[in-house]
């Protein structure tokens, strides 16, 4: 059977497509509360990341997340795409984030810290930030500490 190379930049069809398919089947589970979900080296994207968490937007008593996307290649759009998916958790209270050695500029970087800052229920945040550029890692933190309900924040880089 012939291989599909996958697409560097963006992660290959199957992927992307693996990731949407994922999150659209968790989506269906709507008393879900607790997920721990590792993608970890497969390369799903932007579109795949946006997707995921597009899809997991319907779990709406979703309370504790973890997700790693390490070495996932989700770039700005799929890093803000993200974002924006986990404001909608009304009901998430703890977050676990690992976006590390992903390639995440100035539009990622704020619009994952807008929307992080605007979890209103969250009150246990670690992030894994590794390989990310220090200025970026900053703009991260100095938003997601403007969270008034914010009991523990963690950061993990180097």
């Amino acid at each position: 059977m012939p291989q599909m190379p996958a697409d560097r930049q963006t992660g290959g069809p199957a992927d992307r497509q693996g990731a949407s398919g994922l999150g659209s089947a968790l989506a269906n589970c709507i008393n879900l509360s607790n997920l721990t979900l590792c993608v970890m080296s497969n390369q799903i994207g932007a579109m795949g990341a946006s997707g995921l968490g597009s899809a997991l937007a319907n779990c709406i008593n979703l309370s504790n997340l973890t997700l790693d996307l390490k070495f996932t290649n989700i770039e700005d759009e799929g890093t803000s795409g993200l974002g924006s998916a986990l404001a909608n958790f009304i009901n998430l209270s703890n977050l676990t984030l690992n976006l590390s050695c992903n390639v995440i500029g100035d539009e990622g970087t704020s619009g994952l810290g807008s929307a992080l800052a605007n979890c209103i229920n969250l009150s246990n945040l670690t992030l894994f930030l590794e390989s990310m550029d220090k200025s970026q890692e900053f703009k991260v933190i100095s938003k997601c500490l403007k969270s008034k309900r914010l009991v523990v924040f963690k950061t993990e880089f180097e």
